[in-house]
């Protein structure tokens, strides 16, 4: 019975340190695409604070094949927003969704790395209430495009 209890509690160890994610970001989610080619799934962390906004995915010199970082602006339905996005001290090629409160996607977006000022911005042409970077090339490879649907879980 003891072993029991001690192969349970280990397990639970494992199973939230798993789930924390790096850079302080918030626990993470799901964010589901609706595409040509189906449904894909995204695991993600929610930068849903200033800071955790501004860090983004700067500094991280790896991001996992099915991963990415999800940005939720305000109230979905009331807050839409037209902030720019850029890459300055990201490493990692991105590609960028933006949606709006009906779970739309906007605009599509690859972004590269970028080391020196000015550094190129990314946005969408209307209001947004969210955004979504993942490994540059994801959308394309699971075709993700403008008009698709997205959904958070």
């Amino acid at each position: 019975m003891h072993r029991h209890r001690l192969a349970v509690a280990l397990l639970l160890m494992i199973s939230c340190a798993r789930s924390t994610p790096s850079i302080g970001a918030s626990p993470i989610t799901w964010v589901t695409l609706q595409g040509s080619q189906g449904a894909v799934q995204v695991e993600v962390e929610e930068a849903d604070s200033p800071a955790e906004r501004e860090q983004g995915l700067m500094g991280r010199t790896s991001l996992g094949a099915s991963d990415g970082m999800v940005f939720v602006f305000g109230d979905i339905s009331e807050d839409p927003v037209t902030d720019r996005f850029w890459m300055k001290d990201t490493q990692i090629p991105l590609s960028i969704a933006f949606w709006d409160a009906d779970g739309s996607i906007l605009a599509i977006h690859d972004m590269d790395p970028c080391a020196a000022d000015p550094c190129p911005t990314y946005g969408a042409q209307a209001p947004y209430v969210g955004a979504l970077e993942v490994n540059q090339g994801f959308f394309e490879e699971h075709g993700i495009r403008v008009g698709d649907a997205i959904e958070l879980s």
